[in-house]
């Protein structure tokens, strides 16, 4: 699939085998999923917009990069949250925007009852972070609200995926780059991810 990352590393197996874990407690599970997020924001900015920069070390002057723009983050409430102090300790510079969604359990349609997002500038880089991406019913309303604000560059990160969420998503928004940590089985008939960890908000805030 053109513009997808699947992340591969034995580490992040080790870390979703202890988010999978039903036994395992809030804080573990928070500490697992900030781990992952690390290996998750490194991959998607690999592509920044960037200007060259002269610096001088005590021996000499080198060439290095400098980020362009605002790097946004734009957690999905109220899942997203978790995520984003791996996102700041990586680039504390980074801007939060946010998007309130819930999932309605009949429709399975997501149903938006918060936003506070800018107005993008040009070279502005948007993260859209949320753990799950499942039928791909929240992460289309959020990319929607990000484009309708001036987004032009776009990721999206998410934990695991499914595979009918992701192809959801490529389809109706091939511009936007998907970088999840694994790529589950299915969706079930109520539309949660198997083999999954359960519902990720639950379980980060323990409510």
């Amino acid at each position: 699939m053109k513009n997808f990352i699947e992340l591969n590393h034995p580490l992040i197996s080790h870390d979703l085998g202890i988010m999978r874990d039903k036994d395992s407690s809030p804080a573990i599970f928070r500490q697992a999923l900030k781990r992952i997020t690390y290996q998750l924001f490194i991959t998607a900015t690999q592509e920044l917009n960037t200007k060259d920069l002269m610096v001088e070390t005590p021996l000499a002057v080198t060439k290095e990069k400098s980020v362009v723009g605002d790097i946004w983050l734009i957690p999905v409430l109220r899942a997203g949250l978790g995520m984003v102090d791996a996102c700041w300790d990586i680039y504390p510079d980074a801007r939060v925007g946010v998007i309130g969604l819930y999932r309605d359990e009949k429709t399975l349609m997501p149903q938006p009852y918060y936003q506070n997002l800018p107005t993008f500038k040009a070279l502005d880089t948007c993260f859209i972070i949320d753990p799950m991406l499942a039928t791909g019913g929240s992460a289309l309303a959020a990319i929607e609200f990000v484009k309708q604000k001036g987004a032009q560059t776009i990721s999206l990160l998410a934990l695991i995926s499914a595979p009918e969420g992701l192809k959801i998503v490529h389809d109706a928004h091939p511009d936007v780059r998907l970088v999840s940590a694994k790529v589950d089985e299915k969706l079930n008939q109520v539309g949660y991810i198997v083999p999954g960890l359960g519902d990720a908000g639950d379980r980060i805030f323990g409510s």
